[in-house]
């Protein structure tokens, strides 16, 4: 049973563009791996952009610099 796991920022994502996520993630395992689209599963984490760093700062600075 494959278990896709999707991290992205906590943004506003739209229910439907999480749909299209776990849609594509599924289709990319069935089509690359051959894996059955039955039993895959995939999950979607929204984490807050002061809890996501890179380069030593957060998300939200990075942001606020136009980074």
């Amino acid at each position: 049973m494959p278990f896709v796991n999707i991290k992205i920022t906590n943004e506003d994502v739209t229910a439907e563009k999480k749909t299209e996520l776990i849609k594509g993630a599924t289709e990319l395992l069935k089509d690359v791996l051959g894996k059955n689209p039955e039993t895959t599963v995939v999950v979607i984490e929204e984490v807050d952009t002061d809890s996501w760093g890179i380069g030593g700062e957060t998300v939200t600075e990075r942001r606020k610099k136009g980074k």
